[in-house]
């Protein structure tokens, strides 16, 4: 981290995070709605990130570089936890799942297939879960 990196907002950090991947910035509630839509199509991936957290950033960076799916797979949607809690407390509630961070879930057909957290979260296991 450089001098000029701690007047950035979280926003700033969290988009320079998310560079390496297309995902779908996941921003508005009803988004949600619009996720369990699409998982009736094609699966859909939501990675809830915490800007501030070191571990996070590890995981997320470790998963990017091993992420090797395509749109018609996989669709990929980035949650920042620390700007948008009130949509993280609406999955958990919506999708019955506890709330930890990092965390990824697998949607299908409306329904959580899959969710894991912190150092299990791995691209390369997404395969054998779609």
């Amino acid at each position: 981290m450089g001098l000029f990196d701690m007047f950035k907002s979280q926003r700033d950090i969290a988009k320079e995070e998310i560079k390496e991947m297309n995902w779908i910035p996941l921003e508005r509630m009803e988004q949600l709605d619009e996720i369990v839509e699409i998982s009736n199509a094609v699966p859909v991936l939501i990675f809830k990130h915490s800007t501030t957290c070191g571990i996070s950033r590890m995981v997320l960076r470790s998963f990017e570089k091993a992420y090797n799916y395509d749109k018609k797979q996989l669709e990929p949607y980035f949650l920042d936890l620390k700007a948008h809690r009130d949509i993280s407390n609406a999955i958990a509630t919506k999708f019955n799942v506890q709330h930890e961070s990092p965390q990824l879930l697998l949607i299908k057909n409306g329904t959580v297939t899959y969710h894991t957290s912190h150092g299990a979260i791995e691209a390369e296991n997404l395969l054998e879960k779609l």
